[in-house]
């Protein structure tokens, strides 16, 4: 465990790196607000797409042939993509870049099964919190890290985040062990790594049902929230790379806290069906806040006080994981990853399109909040298709009894 979790920071670090800036890089390509938007949304199209395609690809290899070299590809993947990007010239190069990162980059999918191989089903929801941290923990340091290299200069927190995913890849190659053994291991299918044949598998499997909905609801509206947040606080409050790193960060720490120290503790007094539900009411109410908030310290109180909205993405996939046998947990959690690589498709055509609509607005108005708003109405369709779900199974007693 503690091998992958050292993995999956180092990879969430050099992504927060370039979040804060990538927008503005797109910017710089453009003339207006309305523009940057568009442009933004086609690159983070670009990513999503080759990531619908490629994640379930990457997850059947991964069942077949390890997880360990399935991440290299990724971490490789990660370099090209960062160093690329930082030598952009033309919207067009960003975007070819992004879809070839896309394509190579699968790996939460990857590491989401690599906890799975090492881990009791009773034990799933509390180590995918313990992997969730990692993942907060990266959004704590690498968005900060991000904002600070890009005021000095836009392309930097590129080439440092292509240097860490450069890293990640010597770590990976000589130190970090495999977690499927062969005998486990499922010959490769074609049929397999095809996004909709994982997605059908996916609603076929006992115990999952209406939880694709529920996944595709709060995948979408997550997405969403990631292609508009640092366009959103530039419009509506002014802020730059720095004040959008430090707001990233702080997402990061409310996730570290929740999903590295409460996490454990609140399994063993509520199933991850409850905390589900609790978290979907938590998040709802969130993106509403989010969307209606006239000043930038709002923005941070929102985040403290959705404290319980890190809960879902964990209580899920334990929900998902224990729902599969031991030899497919890679087509399975590459499944969930290509269906949210699907809402990261759909998301900033969505998004964008909102942002264009608002951005000639005045900075504060709340129409400026159109994205969140919908993310507000998604996240309240996952909770009612959630509670659906959970009423007509069975119920389970919480890990710790």
């Amino acid at each position: 465990m503690p091998f992958i979790m050292l993995t999956v920071l180092i990879d969430m670090v050099s992504l927060g790196l370039i979040i804060p800036v990538l927008p503005a890089l797109v910017g710089s390509f453009t003339g207006s607000q309305a523009d940057q938007a568009f442009w933004y949304g086609a690159v983070s199209f670009a990513f999503g797409i080759a990531n619908f395609f490629g994640s379930p690809l990457l997850g059947a290899l991964s069942d077949s042939h390890g997880r360990r070299p399935v991440l290299l590809i990724g971490f490789a993947g990660l370099a090209l993509n960062f160093f690329a990007t930082g030598l952009a010239t033309a919207l067009w190069m960003l975007i070819v870049v992004r879809l070839v990162g896309g394509a190579m980059q699968a790996n939460q999918a990857v590491a989401n099964a690599y906890v799975a191989d090492i881990t009791a089903p009773e034990q799933r929801a509390k180590r995918f919190g313990m992997l969730g941290a990692m993942f907060g923990l990266g959004f704590i340091l690498g968005p900060v890290m991000g904002g600070i290299l890009g005021a000095i200069d836009l392309q930097l927190p590129f080439f440092v985040a292509g240097t860490l995913a450069i890293v990640n890849l010597l770590y990976g190659f000589f130190v970090l062990p495999e977690s499927l053994p062969a005998a486990r291991r499922h010959p490769f299918a074609w049929k397999s790594a095809n996004p909709v044949t994982s997605l059908k598998a996916l609603a076929k499997l006992k115990g999952v049902g209406l939880l694709v909905a529920v996944i595709a609801c709060s995948g979408l509206a997550q997405f969403v929230l990631y292609t508009c947040w640092v366009l959103y606080t530039t419009f509506k409050f002014g802020w730059g790379p720095s004040e959008n790193g430090w707001s990233l960060a702080a997402v990061g720490i409310m996730s570290v806290i929740v999903q590295g120290l409460l996490l454990g503790r609140l399994l063993k007094r509520f199933s991850p069906q409850r905390l589900a539900v609790i978290g979907l009411v938590s998040s709802t109410l969130a993106y509403l806040a989010w969307g209606l908030a006239t000043e930038g310290w709002m923005m941070f109180a929102i985040i403290v006080l959705n404290i319980l909205g890190a809960t879902v993405s964990a209580s899920l996939q334990s929900i998902i994981s224990g729902a599969a046998d031991s030899g497919s947990q890679g087509r399975m959690l590459g499944a969930v990853s290509s269906l949210n690589s699907l809402m990261a498709v759909v998301a900033p055509v969505i998004g964008a399109a909102l942002l264009a609509m608002v951005s000639h607005y005045a900075e504060g108005d709340w129409r400026i909040g159109a994205p969140f708003y919908f993310c507000a109405l998604l996240q309240a369709a996952a909770l009612v298709l959630a509670i659906l779900h959970f009423r007509r199974g069975r119920p389970t007693a919480p890990l710790g009894t």
